[in-house]
């Protein structure tokens, strides 16, 4: 038996919830398609927290972030839940391009704020800084489950079929209007096909599209208990120079947020081992864990280093860190988000829709590049 359909998302994670909600609420017949039971945790959009965070000065990404600010607000009201806590974030650390972000920031009608460090410890004791800090007030804390969660119930509600447990195993291109797609129980044939697989793109997509490496690491960040709850902890961006004395520890730039009634999470960013997706172990590298830990130890005092919790995700990344937000025929992919794509996601749904009527992605984000 073959079900026809207008739209068929495959991956059913934030990005292709995102999707089938803003063709669903266009009137679009969509089906998604989700491998894993709701909740899972073997990708890259479970989990309580993700920063929203505002510091960027490219165009493409800073017109990304009006907009999406604008899609999580009409979520959040479609659904009657709350998903952001605009609680601020901060960045410091050398070689921070604080200006850039600041203008490009201040011309779209944030309200970003440059801090000396005596000032930024006084208002955040439980951070220490290392240089002057670019405060986002606008930024904040998303709750990744419910995000994930309301996306896919608004979906619903606007007419959406959403299927668990049901991967898809081929894709088999017939025309240009026309796809079909295996899955062990059904078959569907789709004018148009959008594929959010994160981690498992290239292991449904390999040699059909012409995408840039996408490289798959398992991330190891981990909740402190919190120490100091005399402030509101706002999310966190730590830079460094690589070579100066006193940082060889560091793996990368450090990230975090406050996670209510887990700790304070905290991070490198994208140096975990690669990993095959369907074979990892989700146990933190014990040596970037001890590192996080002497972290936690000399820039969180208002967290506790010796009380943690390891947390397991994926990254899939790209090699310039951009998206793959792009279209060939009737296939649209969505992937690559490298880390720093969760912000986006509503904008990244409403792209991904544009797609399947000829409106085009950002050149930024395109396949070949």
């Amino acid at each position: 038996m073959t079900t026809q359909v207008d739209t068929l998302v495959i991956g059913g994670g934030a990005m292709g919830s995102a999707a089938a909600w803003e063709l669903a609420r266009r009137g679009r017949d969509v089906t998604l398609l989700e491998r894993f039971a709701p909740g899972h945790k073997n990708g890259a959009s479970h989990g309580a927290s993700r920063n929203f965070n505002l510091s960027y000065s490219d165009p493409t990404y800073v017109a990304m972030l009006v907009e999406a600010l604008r899609l999580w607000r009409e979520l959040e009201d479609e659904t009657d839940t709350r998903l952001l806590e605009q609680v601020g974030l901060v960045n410091h650390g050398q070689g921070q391009p604080f200006a850039e972000v600041h203008a490009a920031l201040s011309a779209v009608g944030f309200d970003p704020e440059i801090l000396g460090v005596d000032a930024a410890a006084e208002r955040w004791p439980g951070i220490r800084f290392d240089t002057e800090v670019l405060f986002t007030p606008e930024a904040g804390r998303l709750n990744a489950d419910a995000s994930v969660t309301a996306l896919q119930q608004a979906a619903t509600a606007h007419g959406a079929r959403v299927q668990h447990g049901m991967p898809a195993t081929r894709l088999t291109v017939q025309d240009d209007d026309s796809v079909l797609v295996h899955t062990d129980t059904e078959q569907f044939r789709a004018r148009r096909v959008i594929v959010t697989l994160g981690a498992w793109t290239g292991s449904l997509l390999g040699g059909l599209l012409p995408f840039p490496r996408l490289v798959v690491t398992q991330e190891q960040p981990a909740h402190f208990a919190v120490l100091d709850t005399s402030f509101t902890w706002p999310g966190f961006n730590h830079g460094y120079r690589p070579g100066t004395p006193g940082y060889e520890y560091w793996r990368s730039p450090v990230y975090g947020m406050h996670t209510p009634g887990e700790g304070i999470k905290a991070g490198w960013h994208g140096v975990g081992p690669v990993v095959d997706p369907d074979h990892r172990d989700f146990t933190a590298e014990p040596e970037q864990l001890l590192a996080l830990r002497r972290y936690a130890r000399e820039w969180l005092p208002g967290a506790d280093p010796d009380a943690f919790t390891e947390i397991s995700c994926t990254y899939t990344t790209t090699p310039d860190s951009n998206f793959v937000l792009d279209r060939r025929g009737p296939v649209i992919v969505g992937a690559g988000f490298s880390g720093h794509g969760f912000k986006f996601t509503p904008t990244v749904g409403r792209i991904l829709a544009d797609l399947t009527v000829d409106v085009p992605a950002p050149p930024l984000f395109a396949l070949a590049r």
